[in-house]
């Protein structure tokens, strides 16, 4: 009589809803891919802000019995399902899969649909990929889609050195808009690097008494940051709200400056990640990664990004 033996792989799972010390190691059954999907070794995992408020209240997302963060992922195809064409084992990989279901991206495995990935691309390596996905489609969706961008028209993107923001800024570049920045101006340098055409300290000046005639505002701070954005935009310009909709102003007010608003949550987009994977493959997107930290560390790492002084993002080294 023969017995079989379930793999299991190491991961990171928050023991209760709370403080970053809550994440811990655990050694959960690896996954195994069904139809359509694709066994991926992840190499590196994206944090995001989404993470670690997740883990704080436990109030986003859809979770299984073990809780296993993480949405951003980059690493090598271990096996395809039943039905996969665009993949086969040893194809590097990057993308988005499941949010805001429990993709596990703290883990040294990850089963999805196939459909969710991208090719790396071969510029980057595994910690540059990983630090893209939710981030870039946040950006590409939201400036791209949403607001309709289109060259020759002027952006205001808050919180610009952000994870969010600084891919932002390339994405309009790339769109061949005009950009401007909220910043403190110690990531100015940072900022114009990445082609941003003028930037404002938000520490010193009050950027509703700098900027004027704004096509689209991309507001990744939230709060009375919608409001105060509506005086700075065109009538028919685009307010796109990112961090949750009790950002956006007061519908009257919107009606009468003539402001298309809206709240935007990101969704899994495989013609978005083809984007995303073009315009790094043409030199023209890069992410800035601020640190990384082995698996076992993400509680530190999120300790890093609750301080929301991070320039780019912050990643887990897994494989």
């Amino acid at each position: 009589m023969s017995s079989r033996t379930t793999a299991t792989m190491r991961a990171v799972s928050p023991r209760a809803w709370g403080a970053p010390d809550v994440l811990v190691p655990v050694e959960v059954d690896r996954p195994e891919p069904g139809i359509t999907e694709i066994l991926v070794k992840v190499h590196a995992a994206g944090v995001n802000p989404v993470d670690w408020k997740t883990r704080a209240a436990g109030e986003f997302g859809t979770w299984g019995d073990t809780p296993i963060l993480g949405y951003d992922v980059s690493g090598t195809v271990e096996a395809v399902g039943p039905g996969v064409t665009l993949f086969a084992p040893g194809d590097e990989v990057f993308g988005m899969p499941r949010f805001p279901e429990q993709a596990g991206g703290y883990a040294e495995y990850v089963v999805a649909p196939a459909r969710r990935f991208a090719r790396k691309p071969a510029a980057i390596d595994h910690v540059e990929a990983a630090a893209l996905p939710l981030a870039a489609l946040t950006a590409w969706q939201g400036l791209i889609e949403t607001a309709e961008l289109r060259a020759g028209q002027r952006v205001l993107i808050h919180a610009a050195a952000g994870g969010v923001g600084h891919l932002a800024v390339q994405i309009a570049k790339a769109q061949g808009a005009y950009v401007i920045g909220t910043a403190r101006a110690d990531k100015h340098d940072f900022l114009r690097s990445l082609g941003a055409d003028e930037l404002i300290d938000y520490t010193t000046t009050d950027f509703t008494e700098a900027v004027r005639d704004v096509d689209v505002v991309l507001d990744g701070v939230g709060g009375a940051y919608g409001d105060r954005s509506l005086p700075v935009l065109r009538r028919g310009g685009h307010l796109v709200t990112l961090p949750d909709p009790g950002g956006l102003p007061d519908a009257e007010r919107a009606r009468q400056a003539g402001v298309h608003t809206g709240w935007t949550i990101v969704e899994p987009d495989r013609h978005g990640m083809l984007e995303i994977a073009r315009l790094v493959a043409e030199g023209r997107l890069r992410a800035e990664v601020a640190a990384t930290f082995p698996l076992a560390q993400a509680a530190e790492a999120h300790a890093v990004g609750e301080l929301s002084r991070t320039q780019g993002k912050l990643v887990l080294t897994v494989a």
